[in-house]
């Protein structure tokens, strides 16, 4: 550890694009560099989120994409590096730290987020029996875990064993005025019907397969914008060709100003099979536009709560039957904006009360006296 102000090391495998890479980058430059020395290592440098990270953070390249690669480099830094504390926001990856906390100085604080719901994800993992195991086996071992709403930390206290002083409610920060000023000039595809966007990794865990299907029963005026990239785009492109809606639906890829055609959109759709809490309805929120979502979106029950009456609808998209987010849909009304609306974001997720509760959690961390808490492992641990 650096003399003096103690490091905080954020690990991400990458710069890609998704949520929990944009959180973790606006948690690190808003690490209040008065207390803590901003630390990033990255598995693999690319990704178009590069251009968030802050000039004074000390970055470690370790040219090494897949984790069971990085993970020797990456505990070698650490060993090296010794920061007071390491945190990390992809479950595969906490996990991984935790097991591997045996071969880390003495000490190293582990500080985690949980992106997601685990009721919801765990059993869509690659392996679901053993990150549920790995769940149970290590995450009461993390000495914080960050979560975005209540169910996640209900979760972990009651599914998994994690001890409720040690979970810290941190909602996803927004930093409504710098979006605002992004969107002031909104952008909007021509026409006079209904305009939706909707924004995410082409993953199956969006949903954007099943949100296709279902706008194919949309009046024919009415158009969908796509923002994002992923593994689903060629087969995402190919159904939208198969229900011919080629001028109806765009799958626009990544957008450095989605804040704009959040702006100019009718409603933001969130067609999620899981989630933590998705950014872009937040993001909506901020740059005054409603939000339609499934119920499996993560804390988006909480937000609907918190939010103005009738901003943040909440409608059911099964496989089969898609009626109530269709009717959501046909609810809207069409507005084509001047500029974007007043925010509808509540203020508990705005980007200076979210950052004052993250470095309030950090201090109390470190001010604390180490308490080594770590399970028991085959691996030897080295001095």
């Amino acid at each position: 550890m650096t003399a003096g102000r103690p490091g905080v090391l954020f690990v991400l495998p990458n710069f890609a694009g998704g949520g929990a890479e944009r959180v973790a980058l606006t948690l690190l430059a808003g690490l209040d560099r008065s207390r803590f020395l901003p630390q990033l290592v990255v598995f693999d440098a690319t990704g178009p989120l590069q251009s968030l990270l802050a000039e004074d953070v000390d970055l470690q390249r370790l040219d090494r994409p897949k984790l069971r690669h990085a993970l020797p480099k990456l505990l070698g830094h650490i060993r090296r590096s010794r920061p007071a504390v390491v945190f990390a926001s992809q479950g595969y990856l906490n996990l991984a730290l935790l097991a591997s906390r045996a071969l880390m100085p003495r000490g190293t604080r582990l500080a985690l987020r949980e992106s997601n719901t685990p009721s919801q994800s765990l059993p869509n993992r690659r392996h679901p029996r053993l990150m549920t195991w790995g769940y149970r086996r290590f995450y009461r071992h993390a000495d914080l875990l960050f979560c975005q709403h209540r169910q996640t930390e209900q979760e972990l206290q009651q599914d998994f064993g994690v001890a409720g002083g040690r979970i810290v409610s941190l909602p996803n920060p927004v930093p409504v005025a710098r979006l605002r000023d992004s969107a002031a000039a909104p952008s909007r595809r021509p026409g006079g019907g209904p305009r939706f966007v909707a924004a995410g990794r082409l993953h199956r865990q969006k949903g954007f397969d099943r949100l296709i299907r279902v706008f194919a029963r949309m009046p024919a005026d009415a158009e969908l914008s796509i923002y994002g990239e992923g593994e689903e785009q060629a087969a995402l492109t190919a159904l939208i060709r198969e229900l011919g809606l080629e001028t109806r639906v765009d799958l626009a890829g990544y957008s450095t100003n989605l804040p704009a055609a959040l702006a100019g959109a009718d409603a933001c759709l969130i067609p999620s099979r899981w989630e933590g809490l998705p950014n872009v309805a937040l993001e909506a929120l901020a740059c005054g536009t409603a939000v339609i979502a499934t119920p499996e979106s993560g804390g988006i029950a909480e937000l609907a709560e918190a939010a103005p009456p009738g901003t943040v609808a909440l409608a059911s998209l099964t496989e089969d039957a898609g009626a109530p987010f269709l009717q959501a849909m046909q609810r809207i009304a069409v507005r084509p904006p001047e500029g974007p609306g007043p925010s509808l974001l509540p203020p508990r997720y705005e980007l200076e009360a979210v950052l004052a509760q993250w470095n309030a959690a950090l201090h109390r961390l470190t001010a604390a006296p180490a308490v080594v808490d770590r399970p028991a492992s085959p691996l030897k641990r080295r001095s």
